[in-house]
């Protein structure tokens, strides 16, 4: 979240003991509907349609149903009259300033402490920690959840159907050229549908979302949604395991193994990232931690198919003979900031001791710029840092703490929000 100041940050980056204040409850179970790159993405719009005596405001709401036929009949309007006018398209089904004003002064007026939105703020938004801003009320929350959703949906608008730049344009731009006839036909197709699939029943920003996740999905960038539920998939025989650990026995949480993607297409994975899984073999064969956790997402090249995590995982039990019980996947991490933030998410999310370190295992340069260097990028990239610098073990060793705050959705980064 670029530039902005999250609920507790500087508590927990001046905290000398490494306790951890937090509204998020780490018993919370996220809802996640039909479609996790939604649920993902966008939490409180799943929240919106997914909590019955919610959708029953928001539907029956008539100003909220008057923005929501607003913006169909801007799509109605540019299917007729857009034509090969790429802006025309986008400008009617992104969110205007003033949709998303309007929307959020309704919701706030339609917010009560004792109501179904009440509690939606209670017992959904803040235990989650995915919306963590300072200083805010209830309705405070409710609003300013709304404004970031509505962003994200316009995000991702922007780069996966305008063919703006992303963040990391290298791996994560447009899969089309904007400028040719038959893209402009894709993106009719896409609003028509969208206006389709949200007509009856849908709720005042169901068009302009469906707009989104169907960009999302003709651009083969789901990926915020592979391997899930992943406590019941990749990670259920390490969940089964923890179930059963006495984590006095050991000293550190886990051994974080952050990924490096190769750079050609049919490599698998690459040679760092089998050095970086034997170094974290080394630690975790001393009994360091009881769990190695291996980090990245389907990255490099531009568009490839092997997940970085997967791969690493495949070479740690075929070939370093690591138990399957041993190792968690977080497949989702695009960068090294969030390589950190993830891993620090799964422990929250998994119920792991926060309070305990963890160790990252990897090259030398990378160790180091994690403990000396990361932690403005995280700032630049995130609003916060997600981890805590312990002790420097070794130059491919060095402790860290993972942070609550890491729970905080990014809007701008929807393969890994």
């Amino acid at each position: 979240m670029k530039n902005t100041v999250f609920l507790f940050l500087l508590l927990l980056l001046g905290n000398q003991g490494f306790a951890q204040k937090t509204i998020a409850d780490p018993k919370y179970k996220l809802i996640s509907g039909n479609n996790y790159v939604q649920s993902k993405n966008y939490y409180l719009l799943t929240l919106l349609n997914e909590i019955p005596a919610v959708k029953k405001i928001v539907q029956n709401d008539e100003v909220l149903a008057k923005i929501m036929a607003n913006k169909h009949l801007q799509l109605v309007a540019a299917l007729k009259n857009c034509g090969k006018d790429l802006q025309c398209y986008i400008k009617a089904v992104s969110f205007s300033e003033e949709e998303i004003a309007g929307a959020g002064r309704r919701l706030g007026q339609l917010y009560q402490s004792d109501n179904a939105l009440g509690l939606l703020v209670r017992q959904q938004l803040s235990p989650s920690g995915c919306y963590q801003y300072e200083n805010m009320d209830g309705k405070e929350l409710l609003i300013k959840a709304w404004e970031q959703d509505a962003k994200a949906v316009n995000y991702t608008i922007s780069v996966y159907a305008n063919g703006n730049k992303p963040n990391s344009p290298k791996i994560d731009s447009i899969s089309f050229n904007v400028k040719r006839p038959e893209y402009i036909e894709l993106v009719s197709l896409n609003a028509g549908l969208a206006l389709a699939e949200t007509g009856k029943g849908g709720l005042f920003y169901a068009a302009p979302l469906q707009f989104a996740l169907q960009s999302l999905e003709i651009n083969e960038r789901t990926q915020a949604g592979d391997y899930e539920p992943m406590a019941e998939t990749v990670n259920k025989a390490a969940l089964q395991y923890a179930a059963k650990l006495d984590w006095s026995q050991y000293k550190y949480t886990l051994i974080l193994v952050p990924g490096e993607g190769p750079e050609e297409k049919d490599v698998a994975l690459s040679a760092g990232g089998m050095l970086r899984c034997r170094l974290a073999a080394v630690q975790y064969h001393k009994g360091l931690a009881p769990f190695i956790m291996v980090s990245g997402g389907c990255v490099h090249p531009y568009k490839t198919k092997f997940n970085e995590a997967a791969e690493m995982k495949k070479f740690m039990i075929n070939v370093l003979h690591i138990p399957e019980k041993a190792i968690l996947m977080e497949p989702h991490a695009r960068h090294t900031t969030t390589n950190l933030r993830n891993c620090a998410r799964l422990i929250f999310r998994y119920g792991f001791p926060m309070e305990k370190p963890c160790i990252t295992s990897t090259a030398k340069s990378q160790s180091y710029y994690i403990t000396n260097i990361m932690q403005s990028r995280c700032m630049a990239d995130f609003g916060y840092v997600p981890y805590k610098n312990g002790n420097r073990l070794s130059d491919t060793e060095a402790e860290f703490y993972p942070l609550a705050v890491s729970l905080q959705l990014d809007f701008d980064e929807p393969m890994d929000p």
